[in-house]
């Protein structure tokens, strides 16, 4: 009888220790400060900040395609519920007067250039995660711009569900509450969904990033780690940002009437920052690092 072949046992996973996090995290500003991570972040706030009226403009366009009567100021809460409200209000006051006077159509010329312009600021994160992670991205043009205008129409689908479930809520609450008896019903009363929309939309918008737009394919638990600390930072960071423009910022002393958009803008900047810098964490975990990560290393 043939002798069974045995097979080698399976490598356990290695497990990153609390000193491998640390030295990945100060390691990530090295390689942010190395490939010139606060001029990418620039280019991709200016990005995103050009891509988000027309963005919300295709929202609109689509929604009233599904439902008659878009519940704007639903969708426009869904999009800016995370943004601090100073650096919000401005910008949510604008696009009103955008959607009041504009023609939402979504099967126009305008509508195509809109899902373009927008998928310009999906592109310039494509663009910084390649660095970070030192990716070469083989992808022709028409690959990556497909992929970008593909998040935009998949986060234009994700803002009209969640428009949906605050639409229907109501209902569902009623019901509920009417089969339900006693002090159990009180709650489900004001529960919606758009608190959770606020806080899931940006995660799973983080999550699909990193994962759909490097030129190379990392897992979910190889990317979770860049994920969850842009999402802390952000958080911390917003908050902070909040109580700067409340209490400190004269940004309407220094651009008059264009404060509202520089503060919008640098809050675009703050949150691409963290976004890349959250890229790089995940790079120098993964020991991506060629010669001159090395080299910046040992001047370090």
């Amino acid at each position: 009888m043939p002798e069974l072949k045995r097979q080698p046992p399976p490598q356990p996973v290695e497990r990153k220790s609390a000193r491998d996090f640390l030295q990945a995290f100060l390691h990530a500003f090295v390689r942010f400060n190395r490939k010139n991570g606060a001029v990418m972040s620039s280019h991709v706030a200016m990005s995103m900040m050009m891509a988000l009226f027309p963005f919300i403009l295709f929202v609109v366009s689509l929604a009233g395609i599904i439902y008659q009567d878009v519940p704007e100021d639903v969708l426009i809460e869904l999009f800016f519920g995370y943004w601090p409200e100073d650096v919000a209000a401005p910008i949510v006051k604008e696009v009103h007067a955008v959607l009041a006077t504009a023609n939402t159509r979504l099967l126009t010329v305008g509508g195509v250039l809109a899902i373009y312009f927008a998928s310009n600021g999906v592109d310039a994160v494509r663009v910084a995660l390649c660095r970070a992670y030192h990716d070469t991205d083989p992808r022709p043009f028409w690959e990556t711009r497909a992929i970008a205008i593909g998040c935009v129409i998949v986060g234009a689908g994700a803002l009209l569900l969640a428009v949906v479930l605050e639409i229907w809520n109501p209902l569902y609450t009623n019901m509920v509450t009417a089969s339900v008896p006693g002090e159990i019903s009180s709650w489900f009363s004001g529960v919606g969904p758009s608190w959770l929309a606020i806080l899931s939309l940006p995660m799973l918008a983080v999550l699909v990033c990193h994962l759909v737009l490097p030129g190379r394919r990392h897992s979910f638990w190889q990317v979770l780690p860049g994920v969850a600390m842009t999402l802390a930072l952000w958080a911390i960071s917003g908050w902070a940002f909040s109580i700067y423009i409340a209490r400190f910022a004269t940004y309407s002393a220094t651009y008059a009437g264009l404060a509202g958009a520089m503060s919008a803008l640098i809050f675009l900047y703050l949150m691409s920052v963290i976004l890349i810098l959250g890229a790089e964490f995940n790079g120098a975990l993964l020991g991506v690092t060629d010669a001159d990560d090395d080299e910046e290393m040992s001047h370090a």
